[in-house]
């Protein structure tokens, strides 16, 4: 049913509370796993000023390999890519460009208020998706 499922990550504690629902799809249906990673562009200034989070391009491949690892020590092999940019569009260009399934990833809960509605990402992505998305909480 779903032969290829896209997994969004990030640093957060929701990424990592989804993985083992993302194990129990993937096992399920034989599916492709493809691990995500949206490093948002940021303007100079803002980089010189903030050198932590995502936009590193090591914090990017440790966060990118630890993930994998996790789904290693289920046997489950996953595919890696990163890209930079709006998150949410990015997430949606790559599920279309990979022909994905299942769009699943972790809710931070921002969108629960009205003011969180504009920055949720999760929320974009179930907007825009060419697929299904499943919102793991």
């Amino acid at each position: 049913m779903f032969k290829t499922v896209l997994f969004p990550i990030d640093n957060s504690r929701e990424t990592r509370e989804a993985v083992d629902t993302i194990v129990d799809i993937v096992q399920k249906y034989s599916s492709r796993l493809v691990l995500l990673s949206v490093v948002e562009a940021s303007s100079s200034e803002e980089e010189s000023s903030s050198s932590q989070g995502m936009s590193s391009t090591q914090a990017v491949g440790e966060l990118l390999e630890g993930v994998q690892k996790l789904f290693a020590e289920q046997n489950i092999e996953a595919e890696t890519m990163e890209r930079e940019g709006m998150p949410a569009f990015i997430i949606c260009d790559v599920a279309d460009e990979i022909d994905a399934e299942l769009i699943a990833m972790g809710c931070r809960g921002l969108g629960l208020t009205e003011e969180g509605v504009a920055e949720s990402v999760s929320n974009r992505v179930v907007n825009l998706a060419p697929c299904p998305v499943l919102i793991v909480p």
